[in-house]
């Protein structure tokens, strides 16, 4: 079984010294390791479209060999939102925080595409509840930065308007004027 780390890494590069490397906090509920990701996902504007295109295989390849890795999924959902697949995105980081409802990265990549896609009352429902999932100072930083800017955009009033009045009564009567101008048409020639 491969983790996304092992699926990512270069062959030089070993599952075992990414371990040795991960720091690990002392604190009770601060514990959980720092996890580093892969050069692609680091400076995503460098990774072309053929070798993300061979990521996302490789990763849809390694998801369906581990169907219960959350981490696979979240590099999975990151790699097709780089490809601008916003619902296969989306897709795959629900699936993530289904399969680990703990995993902070997963929960924080799908709040950042939720506030990417502008749904930002989604969004900041999404962030606090990564918020709670830190298990460090810098994955709270990061949760919490985020937070702040999708606050922010919400106070500025730079977000989609919900829908929440019926388009029934502008459809009739434009169906109505519609229907009347024709006959008006007709009845004129």
């Amino acid at each position: 079984m491969s983790t996304a780390v092992e699926v990512l890494m270069p062959a030089a590069i070993t599952s075992a010294e990414v371990v040795a490397g991960a720091r690990e906090l002392s604190a009770p509920r601060l514990n959980a390791p720092i996890r580093v990701l892969n050069v692609p996902w680091r400076d995503p504007q460098t990774v072309s479209k053929a070798e993300l295109a061979v990521h996302i295989q490789s990763l849809e390849t390694a998801c369906a060999a581990n169907p219960t890795s959350a981490d696979l999924r979240t590099c999975l959902g990151m790699a097709y939102a780089m490809n601008f697949q916003a619902y296969k995105s989306m897709a795959a980081l629900e699936q993530a925080v289904e399969l680990d409802g703990t995993h902070f990265f997963a929960q924080l990549k799908l709040s950042e595409l939720f506030y990417r896609l502008r749904a930002l009352p989604k969004a900041e429902e999404e962030t606090l509840k990564a918020v709670h999932l830190a298990g460090n100072a810098w994955e709270l930083s990061l949760a919490r930065k985020q937070l702040k800017e999708i606050r922010r955009l919400i106070c500025e009033g730079t977000q989609k308007p919900e829908w929440n009045k019926s388009l029934r009564a502008p459809a009739i009567l434009f169906a109505i004027m519609t229907v009347a101008l024709c006959i008006v048409k007709v009845v004129t020639r």
